[in-house]
């Protein structure tokens, strides 16, 4: 966690050192570099992964899980953008065929964004549902945060600001743009609490 937080992912042998453990003992928990930072993002996500909503509303779910957990990535930004680094690079290399270890894969936005919405599954209809998870995740994640702090030099404070704006205005257009359909529910609650 030290090592990434100073902005690159170490290698097997370097954390080895900082660890003062041998190579071979480092290598027994980390073969590669996936594991590395799988086990990092593990540990810096760990209370975003845990966080269970608890509204019924799919719009004050997904607020409440803004609220408690888009906060938490500025303390661990590093470490998400050493997971993006990764997965960056073992997307191209493995394009090319020539990565050489264990690709490192994300996805667990998708989970939790699911988890939250899913109340709004019944009001929007399996493709608009589907299409508002999928502009959530371009919100909700580092993406953001490099997008908005290293091209337009935001603040963490307008960083949260756009990505509030996002959430609002993708949710609202989706119901706004739902189908009425019988056995639908009404419309989540628009009005911000």
């Amino acid at each position: 966690m030290t090592l990434v937080r100073r902005g690159r992912i170490p290698s097997v042998p370097e954390l080895a050192v900082k660890a003062r453990v041998s190579r071979a003992t480092a290598y027994r928990y980390f073969p590669g570099r996936s594991k590395l930072v799988s086990a990092v993002v593990a540990e810096s996500l760990a209370p975003v992964r845990r966080f269970e909503p608890t509204a019924t509303d799919g719009l004050v779910r997904v607020r409440e899980l803004f609220d408690k957990t888009f906060p938490l990535f500025k303390r661990f930004e590093p470490h998400m953008r050493a997971a993006l680094q990764l997965a960056l690079e073992h997307e191209s290399l493995e394009r090319m065929g020539i990565l050489e270890e264990e690709p490192y894969r994300r996805g667990h936005r998708r989970y939790m964004l699911h988890r939250a919405a899913a109340p709004l599954a019944a009001t929007l209809g399996p493709e608009a549902y589907d299409r508002l998870l999928k502009a959530l995740s371009l919100v909700y994640g580092i993406e953001s945060y490099v997008v908005l702090r290293d091209i337009w030099g935001s603040s963490y404070r307008e960083v949260e600001a756009v990505a509030r704006f996002m959430l609002e205005a993708l949710i609202e257009s989706a119901v706004r743009q739902a189908p009425p359909s019988e056995g639908r529910r009404a419309s989540p609650s628009r009005s911000r609490p």
